[in-house]
């Protein structure tokens, strides 16, 4: 039976959690933040779930990415 490859690009962005839901860094945090409210960089740390329509095509991309499927 043929393996499948796992997308890299992919793989550096996103991992799967326990559950197998997959979580994301959120964007809009790299420069330019002295212009951006502390409010709104608090909100932007750590990770987030990805939104249910993208979530299909990831699972497709990361098939032995941590657990899960």
């Amino acid at each position: 039976m043929p393996k499948l490859k796992t997308h890299r690009g992919a793989a550096k962005r996103f991992k799967k959690t326990g559950t197998g839901k997959i979580v994301r860094a959120s964007a809009f945090k790299r420069h330019i933040l002295t212009s951006k409210t502390t409010k709104s960089k608090r909100h932007m740390r750590g990770t987030q779930e990805v939104s249910p329509g993208d979530a299909p095509k990831l699972h497709r991309m990361l098939p032995y990415k941590g657990s899960g499927f």
